[in-house]
């Protein structure tokens, strides 16, 4: 099928579906320390906020979902997906995942 094709418009890995870039199938060590540490400055921004006094309905549903240390791993390197295989997909393989708030818990039915 591709044999016809020479020159300038044979075809690359790229241009037959090939990725650009890549995302590991895995997180790594380091990149999992980092999401802990991430949701560790969460919890300690909500513990600051509600010794501050502050209230609000947002920080009652912050401080109703599960703590770093009590979260299993299951939910801190993986989010809910339904289109995934078993509705989980690993946190990495969100866009920007550094940036956004990842649910801590599973939707209730999954």
């Amino acid at each position: 099928m591709f044999g016809s094709f020479v020159g300038a418009f044979r075809p690359t890995i790229t241009a037959l579906g090939g990725h650009t870039w890549r995302i590991p199938w895995r997180l790594s060590k380091t990149r999992k320390a980092n999401v802990r540490k991430r949701l560790r400055e969460v919890d300690q921004v909500v513990n600051t906020l509600v010794e501050s006094g502050v209230q609000c309905k947002q920080l009652d549903l912050a401080m109703a979902m599960p703590k770093e240390h009590e979260m299993a791993s299951r939910d801190k390197y993986t989010t809910f997906s339904r289109k995934a295989n078993k509705h989980r997909k690993g946190v990495h393989k969100v866009p920007h995942f550094t940036k956004r708030p990842i649910p801590r818990t599973t939707p209730t039915g999954f």
